[in-house]
Order: C-alpha cells, then structure tokens, then sequence
C-alpha cells in the first residue's frame, strides 16, 4: 500500500499506541486523515478528518522512543431553543454553571521541549499563537503538571482570525476555559479548573454563576441579552462536574456580526455556516415571543448584515479596490513574522505584510488577507459573467 510519502514514524508501534490495528492506521494515512507538521515540529502529526475515538485535530507526537497523545478539542453542540436544551442535556442534575463564550480562536497549549507551543483547534502550530502564549502565560503550571493541556480562546483586536475590540483589550489575550489531561482528554472539573488556572495566574473566561436546572434558562437568557448589547458573542453551559457535555448558546449581535463579516466576502464563506445563523435568528426570535416591532427589528438587523456588506464589496471592487481582510499582529522576534507568513501560505492564503513598526520592545505588522475568490467571482459578474 502507498503511504503518503512523509509519514516515517513506525506504523505497527504507532497503531499499538492508538489502539488501532496496524491497516487501519495505514488507511488513514492513505486517504491523508494524519499529516504533518512542518519545520522543526516534523515529528508532531495531526489528525484531519475522520479517525476511530479520535476528535479532529488531535496531535501525535513522535518522540521517537515513544508516543504521545493531545486530543482535539470535542465539538460544543449549540442550543437552538434554550429551554428544552437545557431540560434535556443536563437531566439528572440540579443546578448548571454559565460561562462566558468569547469570541476570538480557540488554541490548547502544552509545554514541549522545554517551550510553550499552541495548537490550534484544527492541529496546526501556529507561529504567531505559539510566540503569543510563550509571551502571555508562565511555565509553573506545565511543570508542576505535566500532564495538563491548558485550553484557551486567543480573544483582542490583534488577532489574525477574529478581530474584536469589546474585551478592553489593546492586543491579544489568552483565557482558559478548559483543563485536560494529555492522552486521555479527561477533563477537570470546573471549579478544580478555575481554582488551579487562578493560583497560576492565569486570565480565564467569565463565569457567571451556578444555577438552578429550573431557572437557568430564564437567567441566561438575561444573561445573553446583556451580553448583546455589549457586541459580545454568548455562553457555554456546563455541568460543574463536566460528566454531562457542554452546550453554547449565542446572542443574536454575534449571528449578526458573523454574517456582516462572511458576506462581504461573499464567495469564500461556505453555505452552512451562513445558513445556520441565519437559523439561530428564526429559533431565538420564537422562543422570545416577540413582539411584533421587536421582530421586525431583528428582520432589520439581519437583513442589513447580509447586503450591506455584500454590496459594500460590489462597489469597492467596480472602483478597483481589491478587498480584503485587513488585521494587525505584534511579535517581539520578527523571525516569527516570516514563520507566519509562511504558515499562511502553506494554509493556501495570500497575504501581504506592510513593514513593521516598533513598538517598545515589540513590533506591529499590518496585514492584508486577500479574498481571491470573491475578488474574481464580483469582477467577472460585473463584466456581465452569468451566476450559475
């Protein structure tokens, strides 16, 4: 069978490793399910796609005399009418703990060699995440508990993924919101969690407190409305012990703001992920019982974040402007700048960095992500192309 060619670890000890059997490990080599880092992280390999009892993005480490294990981070499902949600995720419980779901890129971090490096949740180490968390967060933790992976959302204005400025933030922010053990992926309980990322220092995401199974969705749903009207993105409920699994709920502003964002690049947003908040907004406006002035004001809302942007980018590009995602990075080693951009690139993106600044001790990199495809797609169809 041919494998894909830079996998070179010894397969029958790696499916030892991962409870698998040796061809079925070689099968999902095969069809590119496991790929590899680049650089000096050769030996790190991330699973892309379907694998047995494994979540997308988790990482192999080779360290050659054996292996090691970083599970990906489960998928969160998300609560479309929040009442029956909660009544039927969390029976058997009394009361569910309310955290705070910010909106920035979700990264685990682990120490490796004696350094920090951070995943992000597709498995790929990011460079500028990487510099970003060796930066921001001390080593105490990681070397009293080895065996940790501290999850976190990378959440500010400089930020290459999500830029938001609602978290009185200058630049880039680390907050925990999970604890888990390396190989197994068990999970801290919450309060265990917030007590030991607190006794390291550590910044964490906003807890909101403990409530009654019978009133938590009255009291989030108090909760989401004060958080949309500070532009801010929703909530993740959870059982304090973290046996049950979590769920998320978002506010109708972060639907609103995703698809302002998605639409004016119109033609590199993938169907689903408008369709669904687009969803969100019928389910929650039901579930409110609005009125009908409210209704109509959500109908606004949603209307102009899906063609104002969109019609924004027609006329930037029948004006020769070429579009882009326009953010902001700040690095104290400009090696890291040349390391990113090449990340970018290996990722299919073209991006175009301005010269750096400096800034004290550290330099700020203006950058340009250009939207190629909705770039050409709005051009040729004001050239009279026809949609199909």
């Amino acid at each position: 069978m041919r494998y894909y060619p830079k996998i070179e670890f010894d397969v029958e000890k790696a499916a030892e490793f991962l409870e698998l059997s040796p061809s079925r490990l070689e099968d999902i080599i095969e069809k590119r399910n496991l790929k590899q880092n680049w650089d000096e992280y050769n030996n790190i390999y991330r699973f892309e796609g379907h694998a047995p009892h494994l979540e997308d993005g988790t990482v192999l480490i080779d360290h050659y005399d054996h292996f090691e294990l970083v599970r990906g981070f489960p998928k969160i499902k998300r609560a479309m009418l929040l009442e029956p949600a909660v009544k039927r995720s969390f029976s058997g419980i009394d009361t569910v703990a309310v955290e705070e779901k910010m909106n920035g890129y979700n990264v685990r971090v682990i120490e490796y060699n004696g350094k920090l490096i951070a995943f992000t949740r597709s498995g790929h180490i990011c460079p500028y995440s990487t510099e970003r968390v060796q930066n921001l967060l001390k080593m105490d933790i990681f070397t009293d508990h080895p065996d940790i992976v501290v999850y976190g959302e990378m959440a500010g204005p400089e930020n290459p993924y999500v830029q938001k400025h609602v978290y009185g933030i200058d630049s880039l922010e680390f907050f925990v919101f999970d604890i888990r053990y390396r190989d197994t992926g068990k999970v801290l309980p919450l309060q265990m969690r917030r007590e030991l990322a607190e006794e390291y220092g550590f910044k964490q995401v906003r807890l909101f407190g403990e409530f009654d199974i019978i009133e938590a969705p009255k009291r989030i749903t108090e909760i989401i409305r004060e958080l949309g009207r500070s532009g801010r993105e929703g909530v993740v409920i959870k059982d304090p012990e973290m046996v049950l699994q979590p769920i998320k709920y978002t506010c109708s502003e972060s639907n609103c703001n995703d698809l302002k964002q998605a639409f004016k690049f119109y033609n590199e947003a993938g169907r689903d992920y408008l369709f669904s908040r687009v969803v969100r907004e019928g389910f929650q406006s039901h579930e409110w019982n609005e009125s009908e002035e409210d209704f109509k004001k959500r109908c606004l809302s949603l209307g102009e974040s899906i063609l104002r942007p969109m019609k924004g980018t027609i006329a930037e590009v029948e004006s020769g402007v070429r579009i882009s995602d326009d953010f902001r990075i700040r690095v104290k080693d400009l090696e890291v700048v040349e390391k990113f951009r090449a990340y970018l690139e290996r990722l299919g993106l073209y991006v175009v960095f301005e010269e750096p600044e400096k800034t004290g001790d550290e330099y700020v990199i203006s950058v340009k992500k250009m939207n190629k495809s909705t770039n050409d797609k709005t051009l040729a169809m004001l050239e009279g192309q026809l949609w199909s």
